[in-house]
């Protein structure tokens, strides 16, 4: 019998001296070779008691494409998230380095 996810991996996001049970869940239901386009993909981000489940359905040709668009949009969204944190964080670690001209925040639409 083939294995029922062709992807499963579950991390948690702190490490286990803070107690916190923040995780994220991935999983991609095998197709069984091409056979089987109903299945279950999912991707599960939990912080606390907070739990979010965004689905990718593999069911129509047109929402592969749009799953596939959201994976790409989120990974990209969430580049320039930590692009921004990382910013921050040298900002207030390193009083030296920071920003002579106070603007904006840069725009959530970018």
């Amino acid at each position: 019998m083939k294995p029922r996810f062709s992807f499963r991996k579950r991390v948690f996001l702190n490490p286990i001296s803070t107690g916190q049970t923040s995780y994220i869940l991935a999983e991609v239901e095998s197709s069984r070779g091409g056979e089987y386009k109903w299945g279950h993909c999912m991707l599960t981000l939990a912080d606390c008691r907070r739990r979010i489940q965004l689905e990718f359905f593999l069911g129509t040709k047109n929402s592969r494409r749009i799953s596939l668009r959201k994976i790409d949009r989120l990974i990209s969204v969430l580049t320039k998230f930590r692009e921004a944190l990382a910013k921050e964080i040298a900002l207030i670690e390193n009083p030296t380095h920071r920003e002579k001209k106070k603007g904006r925040p840069t725009d959530a639409n970018d």
